[in-house]
């Protein structure tokens, strides 16, 4: 964008009663930008795959286990939802071993427990979508999604504004769960 004056847009800067909420960051997810290339047997273009590569700030990585990561959604439904995804490209859950299913479930619980801390939550939709019919936007890679809620969260805004109100950025929530994420058992 250029650093000149741009002149004046019908509507910009008028005032009325109305507040605007700004979220670009939305676009790049609704025009399918950078959607993954990856599939079932091929990793190649996995973000859950590399994300593990970069420094946890960079990646949104809340925490490290054995064989799973918590990592913050990039495109959250609420604040501090996040994602629990194993180390190794799987699609599928009943693919997972034995120590991937205890550590994925260790690390749902203290996820809920962390959130709770920080935030206070009321309730949590927990759930994996399986496969692109079941509307998994990262199909190749499986990853368990950890949403908070919080009674009247799901006011007028997704309903008629098709717009979510995030109270805070992605960094700040990482670094918010990520210190608590040892202080909890």
């Amino acid at each position: 964008m250029s650093d000149a004056i741009q002149p004046p847009q019908p509507g910009v800067g008028t005032p009325d009663h109305l507040e605007r909420l700004w979220t670009p960051h939305r676009m790049a997810y609704i025009q399918g930008e950078g959607k993954p290339t990856s599939t079932d047997d091929d990793p190649v273009g996995c973000p859950f795959c590399e994300m593990p590569k970069l420094s946890d700030e960079e990646g949104l990585i809340v925490a490290r286990g054995v064989s799973v990561f918590a990592v913050l959604n990039l495109y959250p439904y609420n604040a501090g939802h996040l994602m629990v995804c194993p180390y190794r490209h799987v699609a599928d859950y009943t693919d997972l071993d034995a120590e991937e299913v205890a550590e994925v479930g260790a690390f749902t619980q203290r996820a809920m427990r962390v959130i709770r801390r920080v935030s206070s939550a009321h309730g949590f939709n927990i759930g994996m979508n399986q496969g692109a019919v079941a509307g998994a936007g990262i199909a190749g890679h499986l990853h368990q999604h950890l949403v908070p809620r919080w009674g009247g969260d799901a006011n007028f805004m997704p309903t008629i504004g098709r717009t979510r109100v995030l109270p805070e950025v992605l960094g700040s929530t990482r670094t918010m769960l990520a210190d608590a994420w040892d202080t909890v058992d």
